[in-house]
């Protein structure tokens, strides 16, 4: 699992922004740029103007990501099984540079950096006299956070990628180098500090439209994340503690909010609450790739009844190793999982109001269902459905919980094990939550396996698993049933002999890009920061 690609979808881009950034000769093309791109080929007269500059950065160009490339990552990780064989690669560790999933979650990224470049280095020149400042700086912040994060995606997938902070720069020149993975996360960590210093201070309220827009907080958050993957505890918590102390965000069904609860976070109406620190922000335009398809990709669709709004449904399904991680007493089990057996009286399926989970070789033969973002057929409960079966739910980059997860990792700092009270007025802050009850002191091992009860079928568990000694992490995916309910299979990460790297689960480079931009397999060149 290991090399790399991406000048195709660089070009594309770099091509469209020059035409966007100074104009066009085809009305046409000016008046309908693509869809995923930000017009900069007239002036914003307003700050409503500035202010939806960055409105597609917070949905289309993460959907070919969130489609189904994030949740390979969850099948690569042991947390969910698929037999489809466009998204299986690596639940046998199999997945290699001619996988279209791949290219697509790659290509999303670039996608990201491409956009984010284009308002960083031209927004301020190209708005009117009557908008504020702060507008401005705002959304640039939010460009700032945006590229951060689309780099903290890519470096942790890819390893070393090219950094390219003007696209402008490169559009006659497609043989770009990388660049080291210590000199990526620099640039990450540049980019969300002056996310922070631009983007605006808040404080999440019960206006849930007034939150799913990013904030100082939000970048200070990400930034903790970042100092903890490079085990830079000191940082890491105090970045964590000034979002903590800050208050900005609270737990659902926490003591500040106790009437919510761990199931609340993933309803339509809750988008944009209080426990989330950054969130894509699906809205359905009767175009593919504007909505989330969670439910779909999802959904128990059987002989005898469907959750989905479309003609099909679970691509994905829980793992056999899910299904004995929840102790039953977790709250969490029923609102992560489903099992034969269990109730769901507000989910609308083909056969009416309510289901029963059936005891069927449900979701790719699991013999269950993954019930994070699954929010049934549409009713009043789940909000619209575009032509797709796609729906306006929010996908989770970042909550309140994990944040907690981190500050309690981080005051740990490496060590056997903890009883600093803050560490753990944090952690079991999350599994107080969860209904289980204190833990006085707590080890790496404990904070690890929360993070996965927590952050199951949120995309991270890939990532945790690269952060540990690369033999602990083969022997825990070693032992995973990979296989469905019926066929127990078990495969053993390989890793290259030549590759030296304490994590080795990067993947290939898209052959597409490779093939047009060599440089990608040479070794990475040291960035030179301005």
């Amino acid at each position: 699992m290991k090399n790399k690609n991406f000048f195709n979808i660089y070009k594309l881009l770099s091509l469209a922004i020059v035409f966007l950034v100074f104009g066009s000769c085809s009305d046409d093309f000016t008046n309908r740029p693509p869809e995923d791109a930000i017009s900069l080929d007239a002036y914003y007269n307003t700050n409503d103007q500035v202010v939806s500059a960055t409105n597609g950065m917070y949905s289309r160009t993460w959907f070919q990501l969130c489609n189904k490339f994030f949740w390979t990552l969850e099948v690569g990780s042991g947390n969910m099984y698929s037999g489809s064989p466009d998204v299986a690669g690596l639940r046998t560790f199999s997945l290699n540079g001619s996988d279209p999933e791949l290219a697509n979650g790659w290509a999303s990224m670039w996608a990201n950096v491409a956009q984010a470049n284009a308002l960083i280095n031209f927004l301020e020149s190209r708005v009117g006299p009557d908008v504020d400042q702060d507008v401005i700086d705002h959304a640039i912040g939010e460009a700032y956070f945006m590229r951060a994060t689309a780099y903290f995606y890519l470096v942790r997938m890819w390893g070393p990628v090219p950094i390219i902070e003007n696209n402008l720069d490169y559009s006659n020149d497609p043989y770009i180098n990388t660049n080291p993975v210590s000199d990526i996360y620099t640039f990450i960590v540049n980019d969300y500090k002056a996310a922070i210093d631009k983007l605006e201070s808040k404080i999440r309220g019960s206006n849930y439209g007034e939150n799913g827009r990013v904030s100082k907080g939000s970048a200070k958050a990400m930034l903790a994340k970042v100092y903890l993957y490079q085990k830079d505890y000191p940082n890491a918590r105090a970045m964590a503690e000034e979002v903590i102390n800050s208050h900005e965000f609270k737990l659902l069904g926490g003591s500040e909010l106790p009437s919510m609860s761990f199931g609340d976070l993933f309803l339509y109406k809750n988008n944009n609450n209080q426990e989330s620190i950054f969130a894509i922000q699906w809205k359905g335009d009767g175009n593919y790739g504007s909505a989330n398809n969670s439910n779909t990709q999802f959904g128990i669709s059987s002989n005898t009844v469907s959750t989905s709004n479309a003609t099909y449904g679970g691509v994905f399904g829980p793992s056999q190793d899910i299904f004995s991680l929840y102790d039953v007493a977790d709250l969490r089990r029923h609102e992560t999982i489903m099992i034969p057996g269990d109730t769901y009286p507000n989910i609308n399926t083909s056969n009416g109001v309510g289901f029963t989970v059936p005891d069927e070789d449900n979701a790719q033969g699991s013999g269950g269902g993954i019930k994070k973002y699954c929010l049934g057929r549409v009713s009043d409960a789940t909000g619209p459905v575009d032509a797709w079966g796609m729906m306006d739910n929010n996908t989770y980059i970042m909550r309140y919980a994990e944040l907690l997860l981190i500050h309690a990792e981080a005051v740990l700092a490496g060590g056997p094990s903890t009883s600093d009270p803050a560490a753990l007025s944090s952690f079991n802050a999350v599994r107080n939550r969860a209904g289980l009850p204190s833990m006085t002191s707590i080890t790496f091992d404990d904070i690890f396996k929360e993070r996965r009860l927590e952050l199951c079928f949120e995309g991270d568990y890939w990532f945790d698993l690269g952060r540990l000694d690369k033999t602990d992490a083969i022997d825990i995916m070693s032992a995973q049933n990979r296989g469905n309910k019926n066929t127990e299979e078990y495969y053993t990460p390989v890793y290259s002999a030549s590759d030296h790297a304490a994590n080795d689960f990067y993947i290939d480079y898209p052959d597409n890009d490779v093939a047009k931009n060599p440089k990608l397999l040479e070794d990475p060149v040291p960035y030179t920061f301005n």
